[in-house]
């Protein structure tokens, strides 16, 4: 009876084991794979999309004009070795640059002038010729052109856009909008509507390529910004994280989200109450807001109301000690 039941117990785990020792021959499943791939091409770009992304072409470009007007008026400052910004005429004595490697953490900010790129992040990705096509490999880097990751995104999702409109938005703002004559001669008025019309497209922006990322797949690195946007990313290895390591900076792709396409690059915001030049020791009770809205609240624009809490609206004075 014992060995009755000992060679069925064998039996049993021999049958547990074979089970899960079995290959799956991926060269005869390569054509099915293929084919199912070209059957979903078929149902991109959707029809329905495209006027979601005709709108958040449009409010890229308000964006980059309303922007490009409001720092005419309201000076920038950028951190000399950290990506620190801060929207004022002097720079805040808070400690957090980061710094070079060999400099040390925690330091006060070296401040210089900044400009439109350190206010709208630019990100780009690599232009693809069709949605489904294959994986730009490594030694294929040079053959794509590189263009910001919304125009790419809005591409793909059906906007037919000339050669020429492909890389708007990465140069600086006279370069790309021509100097602007007769700010300084602007009404509050005048300037309000403009901030309430920037603030707007900025949102615009953020809620359309939300949407679009429901439908159209984009990647972004999980150890760097890389950005790809299409089903799988790209084999150009170009991962500084994962230089000494094994697969010689192969970036290691995630689910991308808005903020990875249009960064909302967060800044200190001094309020009413707070002290003229923002201090380290109150640092806890100061508050931040993305680097668009901060401007233009500046310029009189009405903050929507979900950004209370990150910018301490009501909050206490970083000069009271509790």
């Amino acid at each position: 009876m014992q060995c009755l039941l000992a060679g069925s117990m064998l039996m049993a785990f021999r049958g547990y084991w074979r089970s899960y020792s079995s290959k799956v021959n991926l060269k005869k499943l390569r054509p099915m794979i293929l084919k199912r791939i070209e059957n979903r091409a078929k149902d991109y770009p959707m029809h329905g999309m495209i006027p979601v992304a005709e709108e958040v072409l449009k409010a890229r470009e308000l964006l980059f004009q309303g922007v490009s007007t409001l720092l005419k008026l309201f000076p920038v400052l950028a951190c000399k070795f950290c990506p620190e910004v801060y929207i004022g005429e002097k720079g805040h004595l808070i400690q957090t640059c980061c710094g070079y490697k060999r400099i040390g953490k925690n330091r006060v900010h070296e401040w210089v002038h900044g400009g439109l790129k350190d206010i709208l992040v630019p990100v780009e990705a690599f232009h693809l010729h069709y949605m489904f096509q294959g994986v730009i490999k490594h030694q294929q880097r040079f053959d794509f052109e590189r263009v910001p990751a919304v125009v790419e995104l809005c591409m793909q999702a059906g906007v037919d856009l000339p050669d020429k409109n492909l890389n708007s938005g990465s140069l600086t703002a006279d370069e790309f909008y021509g100097s602007v004559s007769g700010i300084e001669s602007l009404s509050d008025d005048d300037l309000r509507v403009i901030a309430n019309g920037t603030l707007r497209a900025w949102e615009t922006l953020r809620s359309g390529v939300k949407k679009l990322l429901l439908v159209y797949p984009a990647k972004v690195c999980k150890y760097c910004p890389e950005v790809h946007v299409g089903p799988s990313g790209h084999r150009a290895r170009l991962c500084g994280v994962f230089r000494y390591e094994s697969w010689h900076g192969s970036h290691f792709w995630t689910k991308a989200k808005v903020d990875d396409l249009v960064p909302p690059k967060i800044v200190w915001r001094r309020r009413p109450q707070d002290p003229i030049m923002l201090l380290n020791e109150g640092r806890n009770y100061y508050g931040h807001a993305p680097a668009v809205v901060d401007l233009c609240s500046q310029a009189g624009a009405i903050v929507p109301s979900k950004y209370s809490c990150m910018m301490k609206v009501s909050g206490l004075p970083g000069s009271i000690r509790v």
